[in-house]
């Protein structure tokens, strides 16, 4: 499939999605000064563009693979994907620079998804002796990514060291979504500094999440749990739930130390999802309404472990293979004017899942990665 309208449509959402205006900073202003209510900070690398930001370096990858596998030097074929490369990496750095400029807020957990191109700008750096990637140099991306890791180990834990989501409001509740934010970027964090423990603390948040937010009988996750009062959340199965989840597990198997830990009930996981996957390809919204809408959103990213999975040796068959090219296609499908459509709208916290469809980043981020 040709990706350059979705590629520049990631660029442009990459740094316009959740961009408050004028008007807006102001009413907030006029709500701190005048009505002294607490109103949070604009968050630049929220986890929608975090998603955009890591589907764009992935197809930067890719663009890079196809340049040097390319036989003629000065074919066309190399001067396009040079510019296109340059268009990621201009999106990319301005993207960051922006958030450096802010000195460089981590305000969630969500955050720490927009860590992983950084890392992955990082260990491009190390591995060609480059000065700098995406405008960025190597001292100001290990800068970022030192901060980032520091927060996530001082970040809020409950009695069994899993991240609480929104500890500042005073919840005590487990979210699936913050083991596909967080735990690749920890993972790697701890693969590329040689810090276990930041292998562990990764490792830790699916572990716990397997042992207290599973559904026994359809082997599917839960939205959360409290450890408080012993509850599950949500409902069984939400179609990104599961992708986070996977996205989590996937980004840990990066090396045998989490393939031991993980292959298992990766794979299991994976099994349990692919059961429900609808005959037109694609995933429903919570994957056990066969009759309810289809979600390109859960789609995207559970293709993406599909493809993750393969690439390490960790998924392989014609099951897996044909569950991707099934779920490529019905992606495809969705792809209109550069935009992924059929994708349910922004959760709004346990069991509030808003039947709106759409085209969002977090279809399009996925997309870029999956097909």
């Amino acid at each position: 499939m040709n990706k350059i309208p979705l590629i520049d449509n990631a660029c442009k959402e990459l740094l316009e999605y959740g961009v408050r205006s004028r008007r807006e900073k102001g009413k907030d202003l006029v709500k701190r000064l005048l009505l002294r209510r607490k109103v949070p900070g604009e968050d630049v690398i929220f986890w929608p563009t975090g998603l955009l930001a890591a589907g764009l370096w992935h197809c930067r990858e890719e663009l890079a693979q196809e340049a040097a596998a390319a036989k003629n030097p000065g074919s066309t074929e190399i001067s396009d994907a040079a510019a296109r490369m340059g268009q990621i990496e201009r999106s990319l750095a301005a993207y960051y620079g922006r958030w450096l400029k802010k000195d460089m807020p981590v305000m969630y957990v969500d955050d720490l998804l927009a860590g992983e191109t950084l890392l992955g700008m990082y260990a491009e750096i190390k591995e060609g002796g480059a000065g700098q990637t995406a405008g960025l140099s190597e001292g100001q991306l290990k800068t970022a990514l030192d901060k980032m890791a520091s927060c996530a180990a001082a970040h809020p834990v409950d009695g069994a060291g899993s991240f609480l989501y929104r500890p500042a409001n005073g919840e005590t509740t487990v979210f699936v979504d913050g083991i596909g934010l967080a735990c690749p970027f920890l993972y790697r964090y701890g693969e590329i500094f040689d810090r276990q423990e930041y292998r562990e603390l990764a490792l830790r948040q699916i572990v716990n999440f397997l042992s207290y937010g599973m559904d026994g009988a359809t082997e599917l996750p839960y939205h959360g749990y409290d450890m408080t009062d012993g509850c599950k959340y949500g409902i069984i199965g939400w179609g990104r739930a599961v992708g986070w989840l996977l996205r989590g597990m996937m980004g840990c198997m990066i090396s045998g130390y989490g393939r031991e830990r993980l292959e298992a009930s990766c794979t299991a996981l994976v099994d349990a999802a692919l059961a429900y996957q609808r005959q037109d390809g694609c995933f429903s919204w919570q994957l056990e309404a066969q009759e309810g809408p289809a979600d390109t959103s859960a789609a995207g990213m559970i293709c993406c472990a599909l493809v993750q999975g393969m690439s390490l040796g960790v998924l392989a068959g014609d099951k897996y293979e044909n569950a991707l090219t099934a779920g490529r296609h019905a992606l495809e499908r969705s792809v209109r004017s550069g935009l992924v459509y059929q994708c349910s709208g922004e959760c709004e916290g346990f069991s509030r899942y808003p039947q709106r469809y759409g085209a969002y980043p977090w279809s399009l981020g996925p997309a870029l990665e999956a097909l």
